[in-house]
């Protein structure tokens, strides 16, 4: 369907759910196509090609609210979606926070934020292209003897949103990414390791042999991974790993923890909770990136918030809910999918760099832990407490010496952002998160005895 087309879809849901008996509604409706080919030694194992569309509404009875979804965006399909919701609507408790946006929050950015671009590659394109990655890693060195395959992966589609507020909005974008993963050995040990581009369109990804070479890099200096002894030390991580830390601080500000009271950063806006170097920003205007969108998921215009800045926590991120329990205001950090109620969401969530090269940190950090994966999801948000299978190379006197694997780092989040002790200069936006080298001492490694 045209963007036109699915407006009138949202807009007509929006008034049959009023002429129903609602007393606010609001609509989300998306519509799109994906690509998927893998191949594995020069073969393909796998293509895909889907055409995907739904709706969802979020109804409102005073502050009794009710929700459903379909695939059916026929007029037939659309009334009985709004009949379901309106029908749950009557069943639920009320509950007083419970609510749409006021109509002085909505509104969406007017700029173009470059998230679409017409997908001009053919199949046999985009196979060749995952080929010719996979080719370029299994070419590098002869100890690379395998591979998981290499992937060809594109998207495009539309979002529309509307409500009884006045709102009706609608934004087109477009994905690709190609990831090769090969595999090494040395003995009887083998080892795999992966890089990956992720663009808006083809042109903004790396070039295929590129993409296979470092790769191979990858995985050729994990061969002959040992462990280290048990002990505290600094921990690099690179920007690949750093941005779960990211993602692990989204988690404590985001609204829901914070009125739910399972957040380590409970209480402390406008306190120190990182070292002084810390700027963490959420950005969602940011032409061309992955987490940017003209408005948030209640049609509130997305606006750049520094969350922390210079170590001192500013705001969390709310949307109208998790506002309204807070006695807040929205940040317009709503997301969701076709159905139910908002959750929290961010847009391009960053640290902001600093000034050295990670080469620059290895040498000052002198001994420590270069962490290039990390394993598991021992991270406790509530108490902060940090716990995860790692491997990486050690830092000896200032350089990368050998591979490290079979360890586990630990720590405690609160710690961790206080003994930030550099940033590097090297972010790189692959996603919606993102955060060059970071050094943090004083964290401990538990390996061999």
């Amino acid at each position: 369907m045209t963007e036109t087309e699915l407006r009138i879809i949202a807009a007509n849901a929006v008034q049959q759910a009023l002429f129903s008996g609602a007393t606010d509604a609001e609509c989300t409706l998306s519509d799109g196509s994906e690509f998927s080919v893998s191949v594995r030694l020069g073969e393909v194992e796998k293509i895909k090609e889907a055409d995907s569309c739904g709706a969802g509404i979020r109804v409102l009875l005073g502050q009794k609210q009710g929700s459903s979804y379909t695939s059916d965006l026929t007029p037939e399909g659309i009334e009985q979606m709004v009949a379901s919701a309106i029908d749950i609507a009557r069943i639920t408790e009320a509950d007083p926070y419970a609510g749409l946006p006021e109509a002085s929050e909505l509104g969406q950015l007017e700029i173009d934020l470059g998230l679409y671009s017409p997908d001009t590659l053919s199949t046999a394109e985009k196979i060749e292209i995952a080929k010719r990655a996979e080719a370029a890693a299994l070419a590098f060195d002869p100890r690379i003897t395998n591979s998981d395959g290499a992937s060809f992966d594109s998207h495009s589609g539309t979002r529309v949103f509307a409500n009884s507020r006045g709102f009706l909005g609608s934004y087109r974008s477009s994905s690709c990414s190609l990831s090769a993963v090969p595999v090494a050995k040395s003995g009887d040990r083998m080892e795999r390791d992966y890089w990956y581009s992720i663009g808006r369109d083809p042109s903004k990804l790396e070039a295929p042999e590129l993409v296979g070479r470092l790769a191979a890099e990858r995985v050729l200096r994990r061969l002959g991974a040992r462990k280290v002894p048990t002990q505290q030390t600094t921990i690099v991580f690179e920007p690949r790993v750093a941005r779960s830390l990211v993602g692990h601080i989204f988690s404590a500000v985001s609204g829901d923890a914070i009125y739910r009271k399972s957040s380590f950063l409970l209480d402390k806006l406008n306190h120190l909770v990182a070292h002084p170097s810390v700027t963490l920003v959420d950005d969602p205007n940011i032409p061309g990136l992955f987490g940017s969108s003209p408005f948030d998921d209640e049609g509130v215009p997305g606006r750049r918030h520094l969350v922390i800045e210079n170590g001192v926590l500013k705001t969390y991120l709310l949307h109208t809910y998790t506002a309204r329990k807070l006695g807040l205001a929205t940040t317009g950090n709503a997301s969701r999918g076709l159905t139910g109620s908002p959750g929290t969401g961010h847009g391009n969530l960053y640290l902001e760099p600093g000034s050295m090269t990670p080469k620059e940190i290895i040498h000052a950090v002198g001994t420590g832990l270069y962490v290039t994966e990390l394993i598991g999801q021992g991270v406790n948000t509530v108490t902060g407490d940090y716990s995860r299978g790692a491997s990486g190379l050690w830092i000896e006197n200032g350089e990368l010496t050998f591979p490290v694997a079979e360890i586990t780092i630990a720590g405690n989040l609160s710690q961790m952002l206080e003994n930030i002790l550099h940033i590097g200069n090297d972010l790189d936006f692959r996603g919606s998160t993102s955060a060059p080298t970071l050094a943090i001492g004083g964290m401990t490694i538990s390996g061999a005895e």
